[in-house]
């Protein structure tokens, strides 16, 4: 059985309660393979995860909370103490998705006994099922050393965020046949190796689809194609957090403007001192 946790609005803490529906797991995601899409987002924290849960198969705790979160420039400086912080929380505010926590940049590309420690530390500190890394062949090797060794595996391959200074930017990926057939290539890679999912972030649709037919896992598309198993966004691109809109998201909602509204609304009321009110102030009892 599952645990989730429910927030005492009297103190705020979160306080487990078991949760009668067990959760998906990694063999029912790897089953979605030309079945119904899944359905992916990025979630960092307890209510957030706890807000999301029931509309999604996998929860992602991405690396990309370094720009959502702390306001880093890239993915680059994220450590695994924040992975497995975030991980936590996110395990905890949730009972049906699949969790999954992305590997920082530097936690396993040095060697597969790097990222099994890594991956270890990850798992035992969140509770998370599964650990998504980037790279394509060149990561093969630990992805089998780490699927042999009872660590689930989502690849990720186009583009990859971690490889953004290699890359030079983030513009979309297998525009030439030889990039192209480099990335498909990859994804066969890491499909052998045993990664239970792919996720193809960036690249040409025509290739988005080719790689889905082409590999035996779940795709999970990110500027990719509809074809592709899945999809998945970054929670705060999606809900419309951020100004910029990259093309690949679209925007279910302007949250940073009713936020922003609010507040407005609030700080008029302060003000005017008309917050708080009666409703809101304690009075002696008679």
């Amino acid at each position: 059985m599952s645990t989730t946790y429910t927030i005492d609005t009297s103190t705020s803490r979160a306080h487990p309660t078991p949760s009668p529906v067990r959760r998906l797991t990694v063999p029912a995601i790897r089953d979605h393979k030309g079945k119904q899409p899944l359905v992916v987002l990025t979630a960092y924290t307890v209510r957030m995860a706890q807000l999301l849960d029931p509309h999604c198969d996998l929860l992602l705790v991405g690396d990309s909370l370094g720009q959502v979160i702390y306001g880093l420039p890239s993915t680059i400086p994220v450590s695994l103490d924040m992975m497995c912080a975030h991980g936590a929380a996110v395990v905890r505010g949730s009972w049906h998705s699949v969790v999954v926590v992305d590997m920082p940049f530097g936690s396993y590309e040095a060697s597969p006994a790097q990222a099994f420690e890594s991956a270890a530390r990850i798992l035992k500190e969140t509770g998370a099922a599964a650990v998504k890394l980037e790279g394509g062949a060149v990561m093969a090797e630990t992805v089998a050393f780490l699927s042999a060794r009872g660590i689930p595996v989502i690849g990720h391959i186009g583009l990859t965020p971690q490889a953004v200074n290699a890359l030079g930017g983030y513009a979309a990926r297998g525009r030439s046949e030889a990039e192209a057939a480099k990335i498909l290539s990859d994804a066969r890679a890491i499909d052998a190796a045993g990664a239970f999912a792919i996720v193809v972030e960036g690249v040409v649709e025509p290739l988005a689809i080719a790689i889905t037919e082409a590999v035996a896992c779940p795709t999970i598309g990110i500027g990719a194609s509809a074809q592709c198993d899945g999809q998945v966004l970054v929670i705060d691109d999606m809900l419309g957090m951020f100004e910029r809109v990259p093309r690949f998201v679209k925007r279910f909602d302007d949250v940073a403007a009713r936020i922003s509204a609010a507040a407005e609304r609030y700080a008029a009321d302060v003000r005017a001192r008309t917050f708080p009110g009666p409703e809101q102030t304690y009075q002696p009892k008679n």
